[in-house]
């Protein structure tokens, strides 16, 4: 790894550490040159597989996009950012474990709704009215009632 201070081809692992639940591997590293110190992340390249969207077309997976959603979904809602990155991990090792080429979208938003069912109830009806589009109160009514039962009977 060459010094991003002074260019020099040679440095040392001073320090190596697991970081974000064992998904990557956290160096502190100084610069045999001029001494200066820093940190480098290494992490497995994966193959995640392609989404299949409703109309057929496919796009790579995005972990932007799912953090996005995730994020509006729980805009001023008392959860950590911590917790956004552990669904997003989730969510991509539980993927990568399928070890399918392909994907449909829909099991993409479940997976969501289902983190998110756990993670904040009102962040998950938000998106739920988002994701099913919802037509009317009542079917927004039908989803918190049975957010509500399935709450009592745990």
């Amino acid at each position: 790894m060459h010094c991003p201070f002074c260019n020099a081809p040679e440095t040392k692992v001073i320090d190596s550490r697991l970081a974000t639940e064992g998904a990557q591997v956290r160096r502190r590293r100084a610069c045999l040159t001029c001494e200066e110190r820093f940190t480098t992340y290494e992490t497995a390249e994966m193959s995640l597989p392609r989404v299949v969207k409703s109309d057929g077309n496919r796009e790579r997976f995005d972990e932007a996009k799912i953090r996005r959603g995730l994020i509006k979904a729980l805009e001023k809602r008392p959860v950590a950012s911590d917790a956004i990155d552990q669904v997003v991990n989730r969510i991509e090792k539980a993927l990568t474990a399928e070890g399918v080429r392909e994907v449909p979208s829909s099991q993409v938003g479940e997976m969501l709704m289902d983190a998110l069912r756990e993670l904040d109830q009102v962040a998950y009806v938000r998106f739920a009215s988002v994701y099913r589009s919802f037509q009317d109160v009542n079917a927004f009514r039908e989803e918190v009632e049975k957010l509500v039962s399935a709450t009592q009977s745990q």
